[in-house]
């Protein structure tokens, strides 16, 4: 009996595992028109309403004045806008490296294309904010030597666009493209290593700013530079920024 039995399921699975594959014969699909006759489903509006109405109400919410237009466009090489998405960032980036690190930050440096949308005179409203940095990007400080912060400044004046650069950076350009670069009124020391803030996406080579790559150290905040920039504008009932000397073309 047993061996009646070993024989039949060997039988069934040789001939359970010889199966033909199958193949599919026919596709149907059906077309579900969206529009004012689809009805609402009253749970699912009841579930997401409150966070709806909240998230509404928090990006309406008034955090600062502009007494003047702020744009990344009303200057050559500098901005009243990117200076002051530069020396805010450098702050808060200067905030937590010194707590962390006992060192401070030697100078900022965003790019002109994160910079998405101007703010306007008038109110300045929390949505305002995500309209001009809508990214994740988050604040980070790299280490790099002298001869990566030349290439930086390199980049910066062959780019020939306006780049935030944070007050501790001095650019003179003269005539005959004679350029002279001082930071925190020093010219670049050789050999020397300079702490630079920028955003976790530039320093990834974004915006192929690939000195930014390999540094001699990283300090990653985790701090967004939107939450930077609402931040400041909470501490700030009134916005003030405009061109300066950090770059003077002669």
């Amino acid at each position: 009996m047993k061996k009646i039995l070993s024989l039949f399921l060997l039988v069934f699975f040789m001939v359970a595992c010889n199966r033909q594959p199958q193949n599919v014969a026919k596709i149907t699909g059906k077309t579900n028109q969206i529009d004012t006759l689809l009805k609402q489903d009253s749970l699912i509006i009841k579930e997401y309403l409150p966070y709806k109405n909240k998230m509404i109400k928090e990006v309406n919410t008034i955090i600062s004045y502009a007494p003047e237009n702020l744009l990344r466009t009303d200057g050559k090489l500098q901005s009243s806008l990117g200076n002051l998405i530069a020396d805010l960032s450098y702050d808060k980036a200067n905030e937590l490296f010194e707590k962390e690190t006992g060192k401070k930050v030697d100078f900022a440096m965003s790019n002109y294309g994160g910079i998405r949308a101007g703010i306007w005179k008038g109110d300045v409203k929390a949505l305002h904010t995500f309209n001009l940095m809508p990214f994740e990007n988050t604040i980070v400080v790299a280490e790099l030597t002298s001869e990566k912060v030349e290439e930086l400044f390199e980049y910066f004046i062959v780019e020939n666009r306006a780049h935030p650069l944070s007050k501790q950076i001095q650019i003179t350009i003269g005539k005959g493209d004679k350029i002279d670069i001082k930071i925190n009124g020093k010219p670049i020391e050789d050999g020397k290593t300079y702490f630079v803030a920028t955003s976790n996406y530039l320093q990834k080579g974004g915006d192929n700013m690939n000195f930014f790559l390999q540094p001699e150290s990283l300090y990653e905040s985790n701090f967004l530079v939107r939450d930077a920039i609402v931040e400041y504008f909470k501490q700030h009932d009134t916005l003030v920024s405009k061109l300066d000397n950090r770059i003077i073309i002669r």
